[in-house]
């Protein structure tokens, strides 16, 4: 089995453990996900099956979007309710306070990634130095957030829901922490959902229960989406049957004799044998379309 299917993954779960599930459902040889979600966290969760997931770090990156619920006047060392409670205040904040706090992270920013985050450094998952007691400085980047509005609030709990649309690499759980810093009473996040992620919307995503059933009744395959859709915005290239006899041996090809012009050294395309089958993926490099990657079913 061969694809991508949409988990809505559930809360107290790990991304791993979610993608181990969905493999033991489908009968998968392999599986694997993109977009880590904390096991607090709900929502949208890619699952790569099989051959599918030899194209994971090659999945163009899309924004990404979130709902998250936050309460104010409180820190914790995790920057939501799930860590040790650093400090709590008391807060003074209305929703226009909030509101206008808020406005001011849309935008492109700087932020630091926390350090019980899945994100890697020196090649050692940040959060497993955390649990060690371990802080490490962690170079700020670069994110953009295009939407951010309160969708719902209690002033006086300091309870606020929000909606978020992102880059990829945006940390809500700092960006609520921001918030609070901002606000001078600190701020932890309750819950969190993702909406959208590498495309596509919760809406097309399902659960582990509909993934049993569909598998006991057969109607799996519905939900799996090809690979090559998913790599739909990379350019095509078709091929002949010599050229596509050599690709999948691992040989590449001269891009004179392609019919396409290639001329963008480094470029990802996706090969399409005459039958329309994808193959693989290339890249332009030296005159030549290298193999990158094989679709191996």
């Amino acid at each position: 089995m061969t694809g991508i299917l949409l988990l809505d993954k559930p809360q107290e779960m790990t991304s791993f453990t979610a993608a181990s599930r969905v493999r033991r459902i489908t009968g998968a040889k392999k599986t694997g996900h993109t977009g880590t979600l904390d096991p607090m966290a709900t929502g949208v969760l890619p699952v790569l099956l099989g051959g599918a997931t030899r194209f994971c770090e090659l999945l163009p990156s899309h924004d990404k979007a979130y709902i998250a619920t936050l309460r104010l006047g409180q820190t914790t060392d995790t920057l939501d309710i799930t860590g040790e409670v650093l400090s709590e205040s008391e807060f003074d904040v209305n929703r226009e306070d909030f509101e206008k706090v808020l406005s001011g992270f849309v935008g492109t920013t700087m932020q630091k990634p926390p350090m019980y985050s899945a994100k890697s450094q020196n090649g050692v998952r940040l959060y497993k130095l955390a649990r060690q007691g371990i802080e490490v400085e962690r170079e700020s980047r670069e994110v953009t957030i295009s939407v951010a509005k309160v969708i719902n609030c209690d002033e006086a709990a300091g309870e606020y829901t929000i909606e978020v649309e992102c880059s990829a690499g945006t940390y809500i759980r700092s960006l609520i922490s921001d918030i609070g810093e901002k606000l001078g009473c600190g701020a932890v996040m309750t819950a969190l959902r993702r909406t959208k992620a590498n495309g596509f919307s919760i809406e097309d995503c399902i659960t582990l229960e509909e993934l049993e059933k569909r598998a006991s009744d057969g109607t799996l395959n519905e939900r799996i989406i090809p690979i090559e859709t998913v790599l739909s915005s990379y350019r095509e290239v078709a091929v002949t049957q010599p050229q596509a006899t050599r690709f999948t041996n691992g040989g590449a090809l001269s891009i004179d004799r392609l019919k396409v012009k290639l001329d963008k050294q480094d470029e990802l395309c996706r090969v399409i044998s005459p039958q329309g089958d994808f193959l693989g993926m290339g890249e332009v490099s030296d005159d030549e379309l290298k193999v990158k990657r094989l679709l191996v079913k």
